[in-house]
């Protein structure tokens, strides 16, 4: 059984989770094979707090593009 993880920021509504579920769902099946109900997908919201590039955190990094915007 096949788990695709997902992380990704928090913000999207309960219909765009559910629409990003099928998708994946759906690619799964018609490059791999299988039966749907076999795939399992796993969304992990994560506060860009926690997420970090280069040295900053992505809270730090959103924070000073809309300074500079």
């Amino acid at each position: 059984m096949p788990l695709i993880t997902v992380e990704l920021f928090p913000g999207r509504t309960p219909d765009k989770k559910r629409e990003l579920i099928q998708a994946l769902t759906d690619t799964y099946v018609e490059v791999c094979g299988g039966k749907p109900q076999a795939v399992t997908i796993l969304l992990k919201e994560v506060d860009p707090a926690d997420w970090g590039v280069g040295g900053k955190t992505y809270a730090d990094i959103i924070a000073e593009s809309k300074a500079q915007a």
